[in-house]
């Protein structure tokens, strides 16, 4: 059942992955275009919108896959002084606390999408809707929670930190 949930979880993680990659190429194109054209004295119309939006984009599509990787700040200097229990549960404190702010911020961010909507707010220059970029945010911070959840669930039963596939040795 784990494995199987793990492997669903795989697969969302790649999809929003692959959204903040989109968002990164989108990123890069709009400040290219930007600066060419304020060298030509023509900037783009909306860069900042677009920027703006488009790093929602980035930092929450590309959040689980670094907790997948265990890509995420992490302080090491007592762990060798500690019991390998002590380890493993602070490991699942941190995943249960991470899901616990992703969730949060996916609660947070459904009100926050519902009073956009509601007022119909958008960004100041060209007008996009905010409310499909908080709804983008409550998907990839519910994937990451889910993430973090299997990743606990996983140390709970003593398979490891999956997704990581060989990553425990690696000095960085």
């Amino acid at each position: 059942m784990l494995a199987r949930l793990d492997r669903v979880a795989e697969r969302l993680i790649a999809l929003s992955a692959l959204i903040g990659t989109l968002g990164l190429i989108v990123e890069v194109i709009v400040i290219l275009i930007d600066v060419t054209g304020r060298y030509f004295g023509a900037p783009l119309r909306g860069a900042q919108d677009l920027s703006t939006m488009t790093l929602v984009l980035i930092v929450f599509g590309g959040m689980a896959l670094c907790d997948r990787v265990g890509g995420h700040i992490s302080v090491d200097i007592l762990e060798r002084s500690f019991p390998a229990w002590l380890n493993r549960a602070g490991d699942v404190f941190s995943a249960l606390l991470g899901a616990a702010v992703f969730l949060g911020i996916a609660w947070t961010m459904w009100d926050s999408a519902a009073l956009s909507r509601m007022l119909n707010l958008s960004t100041n220059i060209i007008r996009l809707p905010k409310a499909w970029f908080q709804y983008a945010v409550i998907v990839m911070s519910l994937i990451t929670a889910l993430g973090m959840l299997i990743r606990a669930a996983s140390l709970i039963a003593g398979r490891g930190w999956p997704g990581r596939h060989g990553l425990e040795d690696d000095p960085l």
